[in-house]
């Protein structure tokens, strides 16, 4: 495949994306044209569900979109593996089983639903995510260093933890409470609100401005971690905050939509097919990419099924699967010289 320049792609993708939000505001169980004329009653409701449902909802996806697909460059950069994501280091796990929890117990034990306007089940899942990241840093952690490949091993046994209490709570739980634990599962972003949006801005959209200063580091770890320390790199403190941050940013995204699966993990290489390796544009192509991609995603989730909604992880999952499958077809293919 035939790469262009990253300033390029760049460009391309700050092209498309207000293209994108514009699909995301149109589209719809009911379609929504701006500028089009029509009765004062009619005309105002439409103003009222693109200002207080689809705009919030689209914005809330663009930021998600764009978390889910920067944390799945860093992990693959980090473990050397094109098929790592966030789910290895155990945090989705987590933070499915910490949602899992509060929906089973949550209203019992605290009476309520919100705190400061962030549900209980959201605030559930980031301690669920950040207390299994905890564990497998703890897991992984000597007084030599921090090991990547005993980090894997740590994420892939709290995954299993996590996956036995999620399926503890979801055998507990009455039918009504059990289709919230799926519907959490499948991720949504219908409980999108401005308080939720701006909650994400304020977090994310720090944590995405920070990524960029790990390209050099990233950049060197594809070496190997002997080359990277050569090059002056504390790859061991690097490996840790990169760990922390992903984590972080995982665990907020996961918190307010549930799991989204493949952004993560099919957004990375669609870009660095395109560009290369190169994280100084790989971070912030991956970054637009996802938005687009999650933001196409959502305006899909409501229209195939309207007036219903599809839940958004099915979409990624369908839109994601045949690209993961043909991609490693396509590497097959090259490893046999075919």
């Amino acid at each position: 495949m035939t790469r262009i320049p990253p300033k390029k792609l760049l460009l391309i993708l700050l092209v498309m994306l207000p293209l994108s939000l514009a699909v995301g505001l149109v589209v719809g169980p009911e379609i929504i044209l701006p500028f089009v004329s029509g009765a004062e009653s009619q005309t105002f409701s439409n103003q009222l569900i693109v200002e207080q449902i689809r705009l919030p909802r689209t914005l809330m996806a663009a930021i998600i979109g764009a978390t889910l697909a920067v944390s799945g460059v860093m992990m693959q950069g980090l473990f050397r593996n094109p098929l790592a994501d966030p789910s290895l280091i155990g945090v989705s796990s987590g933070a499915s089983a910490g949602a899992s929890f509060m929906i089973v117990m949550g209203a019992g034990l605290f009476g309520m639903h919100e705190l400061l306007g962030v549900s209980f089940v959201a605030l559930g899942a980031f301690i669920g995510a950040a207390l299994a990241t905890w564990l497998v840093y703890r897991l992984a952690a000597t007084a030599s260093g921090t090991s990547v490949a005993t980090m894997l091993l740590a994420g892939i046994a709290i995954s299993a933890l996590a996956g036995a209490l999620n399926s503890f709570f979801s055998f507990i739980a009455d039918n009504h409470m059990l289709r919230q634990i799926s519907l959490w599962q499948m991720g949504s972003l219908s409980s999108a609100s401005w308080n939720r949006v701006a909650l994400a801005f304020v977090l994310l959209g720090g944590l995405l401005c920070w990524f960029p200063r790990y390209s050099r580091a990233l950049n060197a770890l594809l070496l190997g971690e002997s080359e990277a320390r050569h090059l002056g790199i504390d790859v061991d403190s690097v490996k840790v905050q990169i760990i922390i941050l992903v984590a972080l940013a995982v665990g907020v995204a996961v918190a307010l939509t549930g799991t989204i699966a493949f952004v993560g993990l099919v957004t990375p290489h669609m870009v660095r097919l395109i560009i290369g390796p190169d994280h100084r544009g790989l971070i912030p192509c991956a970054a637009l990419a996802g938005a687009i991609l999650l933001v196409l995603a959502d305006a899909c989730s409501r229209y195939v099924l309207a007036p219903g909604e599809l839940p958004i992880g099915v979409v990624t999952a369908v839109l994601g699967a045949p690209f993961f499958l043909s991609l490693l077809r396509r590497q097959r293919n090259v490893v046999e010289g075919v």
